[in-house]
């Protein structure tokens, strides 16, 4: 067990801002937080403005309970070869991991992390879970990488204990060479009541859509860049029922500006290309609010005011994979490679 105290704060001042701040200041202070893990963390789920648990490589769980600002990081006993980039977490005692790649393992646990039990286990070479999010305490739904040409899709109504797979009918087909990211766990987003999207990559990338909790699913089709293994959406973000932000680009070329970030006002019917956009690849996109965006990957971070029209930088620091704001407050944390931790005040 290793626990955190804070160790470096910096203040990122003086933004040339280019049109008017609902959220932030001019100073945004970030709080970085040394792990000494050496994990690269892509899981991340803020509960609220107290808890934060995060997930990466080497078996690596964290949490915190007073904003980010101090962490307990434990492996999970048994599993320090996994690389855990799916989570949800429910509250400072109750959350859900899956790793990346196979055989895949979902675990629970119930007492903050002390010990996890494996809910679920798929021996299929092929099996690479992908993202995981939840509509509440209850309902679930964890996706992955094709097997046989179907999404793998899993459902849970009884808050993670059980994982049910859904009949092949209701697994969306992915064409050749279509699967998707798992790059920060944010290709996926239960939304409302009922409604799935998910985003995928590669060869193709567009939108997977349900409106009845995975039964049935229609497509977007996406002007990103697509077409080969290694591009695509790794991210997308809803303000509303109809505004739709998504980035993404070549992973293994991450100052490319092309074709890398678009936006929409009609849920996915038109795309427009921002005036501005992210200055390369990005893994994550949040929505802070109804306007303002925040895009990060391993080159930097970028901030748009106004809902993807134009993005500029947030900051120019390296490495971080994913940037979640709290569901139940104004809470944001990043984290990323190398164990990277860091908390944005506002």
């Amino acid at each position: 067990m290793i626990n955190i105290l804070k160790q470096i704060t910096c203040i990122i001042t003086s933004f040339t801002l280019l049109t008017a701040q609902p959220v932030f200041s001019q100073h945004v202070q970030f709080e970085n937080i040394q792990t000494n893990t050496g994990a690269s963390f892509r899981g991340l789920a803020v509960v609220d403005d107290s808890v934060a648990w995060v997930s990466g490589s080497k078996g690596w769980v964290g949490k915190s309970t007073n904003g980010g600002n101090d962490w307990i990081f434990r492996r999970v006993k048994g599993f320090e070869g996994c690389d855990f980039r799916s989570l949800y977490a429910f509250d400072s005692k109750k959350a859900v991991i899956a790793n990346a790649g196979a055989p895949a393992y979902i675990l629970l646990t119930t007492d903050g992390g002390l010990n996890w039990k494996v809910v679920y286990q798929n021996n299929d070479s092929a099996a690479f879970f992908d993202g995981i999010d939840f509509w509440n305490n209850k309902a679930g739904v964890i996706y992955g990488d094709p097997i046989g040409g179907h999404m793998l899709l899993l459902q849970t109504n009884d808050g993670g204990l059980t994982w049910k797979e859904l009949p092949k009918y209701s697994q969306p087909v992915l064409e050749k060479g279509e699967a998707s990211f798992a790059a920060s766990g944010t290709a996926m987003r239960c939304l409302d009541k009922n409604k799935i999207i998910i985003a995928t990559g590669g060869i193709v990338s567009r939108l997977l859509i349900s409106a009845d909790k995975g039964i049935t699913w229609s497509s977007v089709k996406t002007p990103i860049i697509q077409g080969l293994s290694t591009t695509g959406i790794f991210s997308f973000a809803c303000t509303d029922k109809h505004k739709i932000i998504i980035v993404g680009g070549d992973y293994k070329r991450d100052s490319l500006r092309t074709d890398n970030a678009f936006f929409s006002d009609d849920g996915g019917n038109t795309w427009r290309y921002p005036l501005a956009t992210t200055r390369g690849y990005r893994e994550c996109v949040e929505a802070i609010d109804e306007e303002t965006i925040i895009a990060t990957g391993p080159g930097g971070t970028d901030i748009s005011y106004n809902h993807g029209q134009r993005w500029q930088t947030l900051s120019g620091e390296k490495q971080f994979h994913v940037v979640r704001k709290s569901r139940n407050g104004k809470g944001i944390i990043m984290a990323g490679g190398s164990g990277e931790i860091c908390v944005l005040k506002l």
